[in-house]
């Protein structure tokens, strides 16, 4: 059986080198361009008939120019009568857009969106009198134009008013895009025959393929880096910075039988901010957050800061991705945090540079083992074991 196929795009070609190198193969050879008016160009300089394919492309960066890179890569390799296309997302694209909305505060929407009202014409077309066009007489009385302007304007203030109300509630989002079904639908329609990414921010995302999703998981590499790097561990506590991420700190707290803890945001209508609470007791104790995304790092220094306040000794931080836009690195490095940990499922060598807070954890072991048990057709549900070890 002839080996895999992996080909890398623009987004991280430092990850697709490591994984080759554990892999043992050459990266396949492409050329990817761009013409005078920014139109993506994909040339591939690697036969692929016939063969397993892998095409590795992180979500970071320019994501909308990666993404579409990735869709013409996929769909050169179809037409080059690949036998099967499997697109490798470390870090998946719009995937903290779900399909279904959700209020600040994460519950579900139960109230729809108000009725758009449509805008009545202000001039009226002109009709034909004794079979000659007049433009200046109308085919209906102003009158009747005037009543449906009117009542237009009223219900367009009663929609303004339940807008306001329903901003000031928290209530629904109007007019949310489904993003995420149409990333899937574009990947499907580009011959992406396989999905491999991590740590989803929305589990729901899978159910929007016809194709499988193997969706890896951190945790396992999180655990071991807690059991092997921090000293007297089983005295720490693992820490959720928000209710949405609370499966994932408390499982990785019942696997190393740690205590456990909650931030909880609660919006005071009064004051119209947001309260941070904590549910726990972390005082004297080493804490650790937990997260899956971190783009404007927000959330995470605030979390470290309600920490220290609440009489944490050493703040330790885990996070999958680490995305970290904008001024993020430098909000790291005057925050509470003492560690921050993170994968490289997006590049993180500038920021590496710039914060000596940042520790990486390798993903392209764990990527590299998924494709070499996907093309032979062995069980990945290995990799999803802690007990495993990944050398």
């Amino acid at each position: 059986m002839r080996g895999p196929v992996v080909l890398g795009g623009s987004s991280h070609p430092k990850l697709v080198q490591q994984i080759c190198d554990r892999l043992g193969i050459e990266p396949g050879r492409s050329k990817l361009s761009k013409f005078s008016n920014n139109e993506t160009r994909v040339e591939l300089y690697e036969s692929v008939r016939e063969q397993d394919v892998y095409i590795v492309q992180s979500g970071c960066g320019h994501v909308n120019d990666h993404f579409f890179e990735l869709c013409i890569m996929i769909q050169a390799c179809k037409t080059a009568s690949a036998r099967k296309v499997t697109a490798i997302l470390p870090f998946f694209p719009y995937s903290r857009q779900p399909d279904a909305p959700f209020k600040r505060s994460g519950a579900p929407l139960i109230r729809p969106p108000p009725m758009t009202v449509p805008s009545s014409p202000k001039t009226t077309p002109g009709t034909p009198t004794h079979g000659v066009f007049a433009a200046h007489e109308e085919a209906i009385p102003n009158t009747i134009f005037s009543r449906l302007n009117e009542e237009a304007s009223s219900q367009a203030i009663k929609v303004g008013k339940n807008v306001q109300t329903s901003q000031q509630n928290d209530g629904y989002k109007q007019w949310v895009a489904r993003s995420g079904t149409l990333i899937a639908d574009l990947l499907s329609c580009a011959g992406a025959d396989h999905i491999i990414t991590m740590d989803l921010h929305d589990p729901q995302f899978q159910g929007y393929f016809d194709c499988p999703v193997d969706n890896l998981s951190s945790l396992p590499s999180m655990g071991k880096y807690i059991y092997r790097h921090i000293p007297d561990y089983q005295t720490a506590v693992i820490v959720s910075p928000d209710a949405g991420g609370a499966k994932r700190a408390t499982s990785i707290a019942s696997k190393l039988h740690m205590d456990f803890a909650l931030i909880h945001k609660e919006r005071l209508r009064a004051r119209r901010e947001d309260d941070l609470m904590l549910v726990g007791d972390v005082r004297n104790k080493v804490c650790i957050l937990i997260d899956d995304i971190a783009d404007t790092s927000f959330t995470i220094t605030k979390a470290a800061k309600l920490l220290h306040e609440n009489g944490a000794t050493t703040i330790y931080a885990l996070i999958t991705h680490a995305i970290l836009s904008g001024d993020a690195v430098e909000r790291i490095e005057k925050s509470w945090l003492d560690h921050v940990i993170v994968s490289d499922s997006v590049p993180q060598d500038d920021h590496v540079r710039k914060c000596s807070k940042f520790s990486i954890l390798p993903v392209a072991i764990l990527f590299a083992e998924a494709i070499r048990r996907i093309h032979f057709g062995e069980s990945v549900s290995t990799l999803f074991d802690p007990k495993y070890e990944l050398v």
